[in-house]
């Protein structure tokens, strides 16, 4: 007997199944990026441009660290969303129970890693003796609470899957509201370096990891936790369906640690002496910008991919393409509107993160997000159908796309723009997303192929 929420994801008309899950995780995923963008404020603001360079030299650290959940918690939620499609409840619980427990054990085992050596971590993305203090004291913060912290980002994937929308949504928006109160509150009445502000992140997101539980605790969820049963055949499973989206984020660490090499040089070249740490503050600048677009495309897509997996799992492919063109229209539209909102108003954007006093970094930086925006022209189709990839469990695929775009496409772009200096970098993503928008297409028809074979009864 189907639950509601797998009677929303078999039945729902599919418009009203975009607006009924892709708004909200929308909404969730923009609140859970807003967190990252308040900081920077503070930052920027508060702390000053080494600070918000020290913070950028880390974060590429601090993400690798969030990735370990990601390989687990999307690398579960494909073959957990197809398992329910099939009824088998068995299977789609002891893939919920194995992946928590994983994803608690790596996020230990890579906090101490962090904590440990923060140092020479530190110096290897690029810190130079003015920003590593402050770069080590971000990062340990973050080590301490690893355990908490990467299992909230995993647990929203289950709430999804469990018919929990506006839970997730609503402990998202709480997270970044206890957020953005404990920064100003560490920042400004205590007065604390960047280890307050990485601080207040943690404790936001390990009250809420445990809130996200709940549910699954009292066995009130679709999904239950059970005697975990671990098998090499479960393990391989979620490597390669989390595969796609831990190389991305791994391979964006490395272009994030070539990028901020490049930048030190090009910066000095540019800029004169102190340039570096400039045009590093520049990059940060836009990565928070583009915070602002960014998950309202990984909303829409990661939203739907629980009700593309169950229909791909229940053979309905029809239902399947009819949910996968309201997310590439979705999408579309938010691609377009980000585009718009970054060009003409950048040096607004540009004004949230950096100090006012600091004419040359706005100036770099309100011309540098001009540049930047064109990327989502491209990035809205990147997004949706890497997802979509994902979400039927065609890791290979979605591994290709997703390599490619943070690290393969990037490299590539760097070395064929390097001559424009600054504006080179800059243009870097608007390069990368239109190769990988072509990338995507020329791999889109051997899943069409599938759904042919599939239609006439070759596959089962």
């Amino acid at each position: 007997m189907r639950t509601k929420a797998e009677e929303m994801y078999a039945s729902m008309t599919p418009w009203k199944l975009f607006f009924v899950i892709a708004l909200p995780g929308m909404v969730s995923m923009f609140a859970m990026s807003v967190y990252s963008i308040i900081e920077g404020i503070f930052i920027g603001h508060r702390l000053g441009e080494e600070a918000f360079a020290a913070v950028n030299i880390a974060m590429p650290l601090v993400m690798i660290n969030f990735s370990l959940a990601d390989l687990v918690g999307v690398g579960s939620s494909a073959p957990i969303s197809i398992a329910l499609g099939k009824q088998d409840h068995k299977t789609a619980n002891n893939f919920f129970t194995c992946s928590i427990v994983l994803i608690f054990l790596a996020s230990v085992l890579m906090g101490s890693v962090m904590f440990f050596a923060a140092a020479p971590l530190a110096r290897m993305m690029g810190a130079d003796d003015t920003l590593l203090d402050t770069s080590v004291k971000y990062l340990r913060t973050y080590a301490l609470c690893s355990p908490l912290t990467t299992v909230f980002f995993a647990m929203d994937n289950y709430l999804r899957i469990s018919g929990y929308i506006k839970t997730s949504m609503i402990i998202n928006i709480g997270c970044n509201v206890g957020t953005l109160a404990l920064l100003a509150l560490f920042l400004l009445e205590f007065n604390m370096d960047v280890a307050g502000s990485a601080l207040a992140t943690c404790i936001a997101m390990c009250t809420c990891a445990l809130i996200s539980m709940i549910p699954f605790v009292r066995g009130e969820a679709l999904l239950r936790f059970v005697r975990p049963r671990f098998s090499w055949s479960m393990l391989r499973e979620i490597a390669a369906c989390g595969s796609p989206v831990f190389l991305n984020n791994i391979a964006g660490r490395v272009t994030s640690i070539l990028m901020n090499i490049s930048l030190m040089t090009l910066g000095v070249r540019a800029l004169g002496e102190g340039g570096g740490t400039t045009a590093v503050a520049v990059y940060a600048v836009l990565m928070y910008a583009s915070d602002l677009c960014w998950p309202l495309l990984y909303g829409i897509s990661d939203a739907l991919s629980p009700a593309i997996g169950y229909n791909w799992g229940a053979g309905n492919d029809d239902r399947v393409r009819k949910i996968l063109r309201c997310a590439y229209t979705g999408t579309a539209v938010v691609g377009l509107l980000s585009t718009a909102l970054l060009f003409f108003f950048p040096g607004t954007i540009a004004a949230m993160f950096a100090d006012p006093e600091d004419a040359l970094l706005l100036e770099i930086s309100t011309g540098a997000i001009r540049l930047f925006c064109i990327a989502y022209l491209f990035r809205w189709f990147v997004v949706t159908t890497q997802g979509f990839f994902s979400a039927i469990e065609k890791p290979a695929l979605a591994t290709v796309m997703s390599v490619s775009t943070a690290l393969v496409f990037p490299v590539l772009m760097l070395g064929a723009l390097w001559t424009l200096g600054l504006d080179g970098i800059w243009l870097n993503f608007v390069g990368v997303n239109a190769l990988s928008a072509v990338l995507g297409l020329s791999l889109f028809p051997i899943v069409v192929r599938e759904m042919k074979r599939r239609a006439n009864g070759h596959i089962h």
